[in-house]
C-alpha cells in the first residue's frame, strides 16, 4: 500500500500544478470618459494605450462624447454599468456632468477627474495643467508683443467647460493690467475651428471699417486658425494670432508656429501615461497625490523648431515601442499557446498516471508496472525536452530583436524615460526566460545553469562608432573647429551650422577628440560634456594641460543647465559653457569671439619703423596664460638663439621643441596671426635693425650676422618690412 500513498501524491502535485497554473493575475477594468473627439485627445489616448502596454492587468474602455453633455452621462453610467474598477474623465462641463460623477463615486469606483474640473468634490484624484495660469502668460504674452499696445479678439472655448472659464479669467486679468491694450470684442466658440470661423467672419461682416485689429487670441489652436481664415477671407493686413494646445504633429500648434501661422502658442500637456500609472497606484493601493499640476510652456518662434525636433522624436520613439508590443504580444500569443500544450499534456500525464496506477492495483504486477513507470518517465523526459525547445524558440525572438533594438542609433538617441521603459521590456523578457528555465529545471529534476539577475543586469548595449571626418570649410585659410560628441545627429547639426564657414574635425568621444586635438592642433573646439571612454570635463583638463594644445579654446555644449554644472566646467579650463537647447547664432558668435581673441602676441620683438627711436622693445599685447607665455618664451629663445644660420628652417625649430612642423605652424598661427617663417623672418631683421642703429658693421656683415644668405635678399626684406633700404635707416639715425 506504500506505493498506492506515492503515486496518490504525485497525482496531487500535478493538480496542485495545474491549479497554480491556471491562476490568473486581476485584469482592472478602466473606463476613459473623454468630452470630445480631437486631435489632442487622440495623442492622449495614444499615450494612455501606451502606459497600459507596461500594465499587464489594464484594460482600457473608451468613449467620446463629442463635445455632447447628454452623450458624455450615458456613456458614464453605461461604464459603470459594465463593472469598471476605475473611471477617468474630461467632464464636458462644470456642472452638468457632475451627477455621474457623483453615482460613479458612490458605488465605490475610483475616480479620476483630468484636464477639465468639475464642481464635485466626489472624485479621487485630479490630473490637469493650470488653465488660469496658461490665460494669464498668454496675456502677459500679447501685452508684451504688442508693446503694450493695440486692439484684440478673443474667441472663447465651449461655454461651461473649466478650461474655457479660466483661460478666460486669467487672460483678462493680465490684461487689465495694460490700459493701452483693448478687448474689442469676446465670441462664444466651442473648441471647433469651423464654428470660430463663422464667429469671427460674422463679427468681421459687421463691424468693417471699425478700425485695425492687432490680434486675436483662440483659446486653442483650432480656434486660432478658424479665426485667421476668417480674416483672409476678409482681405487686408493680417494681425497676430495666439492659441493654445502646442500639440506636435503636420497640422499641431508648434508646427503651425514654426510656419508662422500662429505667431505663439501654449503646450496643454496630455501626459496618458503619467495618468494611467496615478489609476494603478490608486487601484494597487500605493500612494498617491490628490492634486496633480502638469507643468506647460509657452511656443514661440524662438523655441518651435526645438520643440518640434523633440516632439517629432518622441512620437518616432512612440511608434517603434508600439511596433514592438505588437510584435511581443504576437510572440507572447504564441508563448500562450505553448503553455496551453503544457496544461493539455499535463492533464494527459495525469490521466496516464491514474491509469497506470489502476492497471497496478488490477493486476498486481509489480514488474510489468515498473516497465510501464520506466517508459512514462523516459516519454516524459522527451516531452519536456521538446517544449523546452518550443518554449525557448519564441523567447529567443522575443528577447533578440529587442536587445538588437536596444544597439541602434534610435535607441541611444531616445529620452532617458523611453530608455528606462525598453530597459523594463528587456529585464522583464530575461527573468521570463529565468522562470521558464526554473519551470522546466523543476519538471524534468535537472538543473541547467542560469542568469542571475547580476547578469541580467549587467548586459550593456554597445554604442555605435562613428568615425572622424574633416569637411572643408569654403575658404582655404578658414579656421578648424574640432566637434566631439558621441551622439552623431549632434555631430551633423553642428556641421549644418559651421560648415562653409570653417574647417570641420569630428570626434565621437573625448579620447579621439584629445588624439585630433594634438595631431590637428584644432583653432577651437566644441565639446559635450557627457560622453563615453573620456567625458568632455576630462577631455578639457587634457587639453589645457598639454603644451600642444593648451591654447585652443574650447567649448562645452551641454544638456547639464545647473549653476554647479557650468561651475565644474570652467573649472575644467572651459572657456565657454552653452547649455542645449541653444540658438545657433549664439554658438557662432561664440566661436568668432574666442577666435579673435587668441591672436594676443602679434609682434615677439617689438619691431618700430626704422626711422624710430630705438628703446628697449616692449610688446602692447594682453599678457598670455602661462602655459602659452611659457611655450612662446621657448620657441622665442630657440629662434634668437639659431639666428645667425642662415639654413634653420621651421622642421629643426619644430624638432627642436619636440613638436611636428604642423603642430608648431598652427600653435604658432593660432597664438600670433604669423607663421614660424614670418616670425623667423622679423627676429632676424629686428635683430639687423637694432645693428644697423647701434654698430658700425656694414650693411652687408649684418645681413650674413642675422642669418640672411645674401646681402640683397636681406635688403629687399628689409624694405618690404620698413619701407625702406639698409643704408638709409642708418643715415637716419
Amino acid at each position: 500500500m506504500q506505493i498506492n500513498y506515492q503515486f496518490a501524491f504525485i497525482i496531487l502535485m500535478i493538480m496542485v500544478l495545474l491549479a497554480s497554473c491556471s491562476q490568473e493575475e486581476k485584469k482592472y477594468q478602466i473606463g476613459v470618459s473623454q468630452c470630445s473627439d480631437d486631435i489632442w485627445r487622440d495623442k492622449q489616448n495614444s499615450e494612455l494605450q501606451i502606459g497600459a502596454y507596461f500594465h499587464d492587468n489594464v484594460e482600457l474602455r473608451f468613449a467620446a462624447a463629442y463635445d455632447s453633455d447628454e452623450r458624455q452621462i450615458q456613456q458614464i453610467d453605461s461604464l459603470v454599468a459594465t463593472g469598471i474598477d476605475l473611471l477617468i474623465v474630461a467632464p464636458n462641463q462644470v456642472s452638468t456632468i457632475s451627477p455621474a460623477i457623483d453615482r460613479a463615486y458612490d458605488k465605490g469606483i475610483p475616480v479620476i477627474v483630468f484636464e477639465r474640473k468639475t464642481n464635485t468634490k466626489k472624485y479621487t484624484a485630479y490630473m490637469g495643467a493650470d488653465n488660469y495660469e496658461m490665460g494669464h502668460l498668454m496675456g502677459e504674452y500679447v501685452a508684451t508683443r504688442l508693446n503694450e499696445r493695440g486692439r484684440i479678439i478673443e474667441v472663447m472655448g465651449l461655454k461651461g467647460s473649466s478650461p474655457a472659464i479660466e483661460r478666460h479669467n486669467g487672460f483678462r486679468e493680465a490684461i487689465a493690467q495694460h490700459p493701452g491694450i483693448q478687448v474689442v470684442a469676446t465670441l462664444q466658440g466651442d473648441w471647433t475651428e469651423p464654428t470660430a470661423y463663422n464667429m469671427v467672419k460674422q463679427w468681421l461682416d459687421k463691424n468693417k471699417g471699425d478700425g485695425k485689429i492687432d490680434l486675436v487670441f483662440g483659446m486653442n489652436d483650432r480656434t486660432a486658425m478658424g479665426a485667421r481664415k476668417a480674416f483672409e477671407e476678409a482681405g487686408g493686413a493680417l494681425p497676430l494670432f495666439c492659441g493654445i494646445d502646442g500639440l506636435p504633429g503636420e497640422n499641431g500648434g508648434i508646427r503651425l508656429v514654426q510656419d508662422s501661422l500662429l505667431d505663439a502658442s501654449y503646450i496643454y500637456p496630455t501626459h496618458g501615461d503619467q495618468l494611467i500609472q496615478l489609476a494603478v497606484d490608486i487601484l494597487e493601493g500605493r500612494p498617491y497625490e490628490k492634486e496633480t499640476k502638469l507643468m506647460s510652456a509657452l511656443v514661440t518662434q524662438e523655441n518651435a523648431r526645438v520643440l518640434l525636433m523633440e516632439s517629432e522624436e518622441i512620437m518616432r520613439q512612440s511608434r517603434n515601442l508600439e511596433q514592438l508590443h505588437e510584435k511581443a504580444s504576437k510572440y507572447l500569443d504564441q508563448l500562450g499557446n505553448q503553455r496551453t500544450l503544457i496544461f493539455v499534456a499535463l492533464a494527459a500525464i495525469f490521466l496516464l498516471l491514474a491509469l497506470l496506477v489502476g492497471i497496478y492495483m488490477y493486476y498486481l504486477q509489480r514488474a510489468r508496472i515498473q516497465d510501464e513507470r520506466t517508459k512514462m518517465e523516459r516519454e516524459q523526459l522527451d516531452f519536456y525536452t521538446q517544449v523546452s525547445h518550443e518554449l525557448r524558440t519564441p523567447l529567443t525572438l522575443i528577447q533578440g530583436p529587442l536587445d538588437q533594438l536596444l544597439r541602434t542609433n534610435d535607441f541611444r538617441d531616445a529620452s532617458d524615460n523611453a530608455r528606462e521603459l525598453f530597459t523594463i521590456v528587456r529585464r522583464n523578457t530575461h527573468h521570463l526566460t529565468g522562470l521558464v528555465n526554473k519551470m522546466l529545471d523543476a519538471q524534468v529534476g535537472t538543473h541547467s545553469p542560469e542568469m542571475s539577475s547580476a547578469e541580467v543586469d549587467a548586459i550593456t548595449v554597445s554604442q555605435p562608432i562613428a568615425v572622424p571626418t574633416e569637411v572643408n570649410g569654403q575658404d582655404e585659410d578658414a579656421p578648424t573647429v574640432l566637434i566631439v560628441d558621441d551622439n552623431a545627429d549632434i555631430r551633423a547639426y553642428l556641421r549644418s551650422i559651421l560648415q562653409g564657414k570653417y574647417h570641420l574635425l569630428e570626434a565621437e568621444d573625448g579620447q579621439r577628440g584629445l588624439e585630433l586635438a594634438r595631431e590637428q592642433v584644432p583653432d577651437l573646439i566644441v565639446s559635450d560634456v557627457m560622453m563615453p571612454v573620456m567625458n568632455g570635463l576630462e577631455f578639457c583638463q587634457q587639453v589645457k594641460k598639454d603644451d600642444i594644445s593648451s591654447h585652443i579654446p574650447v567649448i562645452l555644449l551641454t544638456a547639464r543647465a545647473l549653476e554647479r554644472h557650468q561651475i565644474e566646467g570652467y573649472e575644467s579650463g572651459a572657456d565657454a559653457y552653452i547649455t542645449k537647447p541653444f540658438s545657433p547664432e549664439l554658438l557662432l558668435v561664440r566661436i568668432d569671439n574666442l577666435l579673435q581673441s587668441r591672436h594676443q602676441l602679434k609682434d615677439l620683438w617689438g619691431m618700430k619703423p626704422a626711422t624710430a627711436a630705438v628703446t628697449t622693445p616692449e610688446p602692447t599685447v594682453t599678457a598670455p596664460a602661462p602655459i602659452e607665455d611659457a611655450f612662446i618664451a621657448r620657441f622665442k629663445q630657440m629662434v634668437e638663439e639659431h639666428l645667425a644660420d642662415s639654413n634653420l628652417s621651421v622642421e629643426d625649430l619644430a624638432a627642436s621643441m619636440g613638436l611636428s612642423r604642423v603642430q608648431l605652424y598652427r600653435k604658432v598661427k593660432a597664438l600670433t596671426g604669423s607663421t614660424p617663417v614670418d616670425l623667423l623672418r622679423k627676429a632676424r631683421l629686428a635683430q639687423a635693425q637694432s645693428l644697423l642703429q647701434g654698430s658700425t658693421l656694414s650693411v652687408s656683415e649684418i645681413a650674413y650676422k642675422v642669418g640672411f644668405a645674401s646681402p640683397s635678399y636681406f635688403t629687399k626684406c628689409y624694405k618690404d618690412e620698413f619701407g625702406t633700404v639698409p643704408g638709409d635707416a642708418r643715415k637716419s639715425s
